[in-house]
């Protein structure tokens, strides 16, 4: 059954069509992020992009403080990929440093995500990030 926008449907590399929308609300229950781009097209498992909410980007400068948040993000991952269809599971978040905004495009006016130009901005560190075998990668 497919739920979400077709226009936002994506097909894996397993033949699956994944609907990234219910994915990132379930993500999005998280208070420390701020934004979710749930993308994979032509990967074996689709991955999240997410953006920390500003109070988190601030207090992920520490190291400490940094390992605390992986922790909470690896442990929602496991939360949010244990309700999805095994097709549907992430295999990793990737935290980005730079924020989404309407200046940089990656935002509409009403404040929705751009989905290609977040995927097109991130695509060349896919491959690195998925070599890492990380639950959450800190780009």
């Amino acid at each position: 059954r497919l739920t979400g926008r077709v226009k936002e449907l994506f097909k894996t590399a397993k033949g699956k069509y994944v609907a990234p929308a219910p994915i990132e609300n379930r993500l999005m229950r998280h208070p420390a992020l701020e934004a979710v781009c749930v993308t994979g097209v032509g990967r074996t498992q689709p991955f999240a992009l997410a953006m920390p909410a500003e109070a988190a980007r601030a207090q992920s400068a520490g190291e400490s403080q940094r390992a605390g948040l992986e922790r909470e993000l690896a442990a929602l991952l496991d939360e949010v990929n244990a309700e999805l269809e095994p097709h549907e599971g992430l295999e990793f978040i990737v935290v980005v440093s730079e924020p989404w905004t309407i200046d940089n495009g990656s935002l509409t006016p009403t404040l929705k995500i751009r989905r290609e130009v977040i995927e097109r901005r991130h695509q060349q560190d896919v491959e690195a990030w998925a070599s890492r075998r990380r639950k959450v990668v800190w780009a």
